[in-house]
């Protein structure tokens, strides 16, 4: 057998963001056909992400405290089993548990915990591999994220159609398959130490920075905006907008996936002759028109092509503050991705809920439903429209931060920022 190289590490790499990306887009992808079979509320879908994500928010506190010592090798073979693992059961437990939701959590849980371990350990095992270019290869590694989930929506959205809903278990099935063969991956590929203990940016000196703790706030927003979209966008297309669940599908949350993933790859391309932090102004300014033309748009499929036109907007969201993160502070160790990777996650799980929540509590304002059959709008495209109205607070945070962050931080040229002492 051919000997592992770093080439092969990042390979694998890829392929775990790959596998988080099906466990976070698959589920959105029933929400309709649960709704149908298991008589689930709107309240009850926000649970579900919420469950996802506040689980992967409390694995990365531990994460971060306990990966190094047990070994990333170990730490990622162990997140693939969970992610494995939660699959398989959220094709069984739903249909043979007295309580289906019951079971739906239990396999969101399950797989959350390999998700979280894996957000915390990939970028950092990725940014120790020596590299000339590692904001370009940090872009690139987050791209396959977005593949995946294009992959994923695609995929599954065509089988759905012709297998029929009545068979949507035989998915999540055969995407187990996929962190399931990275298990082998992770055995045997090259993996940099991490830095050692006595190198590393202390855990008070990190948090004690004015400018990490507006990073850790523009991450929350990052991880709102880009889930509020990921997790909404397939319900809100055949629901909030009437067209079929493959249209809504392919031309929602696929092509938003899509141009997500363009986004990245051409930032991984080109990024290091760009500034990064205008490049994150730009697209987080992106994100908040597409978001509101999305509620707004009179005519679907206008609001269609916004929620595509989102996935570039909210693209360099999450890789940029990684890359700047880690430029600013390089000794910050996984200490420091673990605790950006814990507030993106209190963003995924707070974005989505607030939608759900703010969208069932708008059921009783007879302001909003009278407003929304004004506009030619049933009561549930009125109260989904306002709820995803709501969300654009997240974008506009992140907007504020960003000029915050602008005026404070050392500026960089093409891209590199000098990084800041913190030894003091």
């Amino acid at each position: 057998m051919r000997k592992a190289t770093y080439e092969d590490t990042l390979r694998a790499c890829f392929l775990a963001y790959g596998s988080e990306a099906i466990v976070n887009n698959l589920l959105p992808l029933f929400f309709v056909i649960f709704q149908h079979e298991f008589a689930i509320t709107y309240s009850m879908i926000a649970q579900l992400i919420l469950a996802n994500f506040a689980t992967q928010f409390f694995v990365d506190i531990l994460a971060a405290k306990y990966v190094d010592k047990v070994g990333h090798r170990l730490s990622m073979i162990f997140s693939h089993i969970c992610l494995g693992s939660g699959l398989i059961l959220l094709a069984v437990l739903p249909n043979v548990l007295a309580n289906a939701y019951i079971g739906m959590i239990i396999a969101v849980m399950t797989y959350s915990v390999g998700s979280a371990i894996s957000e915390v350990l990939v970028s950092p095992i990725v940014e120790l591999i020596p590299s000339d270019a590692k904001t370009s290869r940090m872009s690139l590694l987050h791209s396959s994220y977005s593949w995946g989930q294009v992959i994923t929506i695609l995929a599954s959205s065509v089988a759905i159609s012709l297998i029929g809903a009545q068979y949507w278990y035989v998915l999540p099935l055969t995407w187990a398959l996929v962190p399931i063969y990275n298990i082998f991956n992770f055995a045997r590929v090259p993996l940099v130490p991490p830095i050692p203990e006595g190198k590393k940016l202390s855990t008070r000196g990190l948090f004690t920075s004015r400018l990490f703790l507006v990073a850790l706030v523009l991450m929350v927003c990052a991880g709102a905006s880009e889930m509020v979209m990921s997790q909404w966008t397939s319900l809100f297309a055949e629901v909030g907008l009437g067209v079929s669940k493959v249209v809504g599908d392919l031309l929602g949350p696929c092509l938003f996936a899509l141009f997500m993933g363009i986004g990245r790859t051409l930032f991984g391309t080109f990024g290091e002759r760009l500034n990064l932090s205008n490049s994150l102004a730009l697209c987080t300014a992106l994100c908040l028109i597409c978001m509101v033309t999305v509620v707004l748009a009179p005519v679907p499929m206008v609001s269609l092509l916004a929620c595509a036109l989102t996935g570039i907007g909210v693209s360099i969201m999450w890789p940029g503050m990684f890359s700047l993160s880690a430029q600013l502070y390089p000794r910050g160790g996984t200490m420091m991705f673990a605790a950006l990777a814990l507030a993106g996650d209190v963003g995924c799980a707070m974005g989505p809920w607030v939608v759900g929540r703010v969208s069932d509590l708008s059921r009783q304002s007879e302001g909003i439903l009278a407003l929304g059959a004004r506009l030619g709008l049933g009561s549930e495209q009125a109260v989904l429209r306002f709820g995803l109205l709501v969300a654009i607070v997240f974008p506009m945070l992140m907007l504020a931060g960003i000029m915050t962050l602008r005026k404070q931080a050392p500026q960089p040229e093409y891209g590199v920022v000098p990084a800041v002492s913190l030894d003091a």
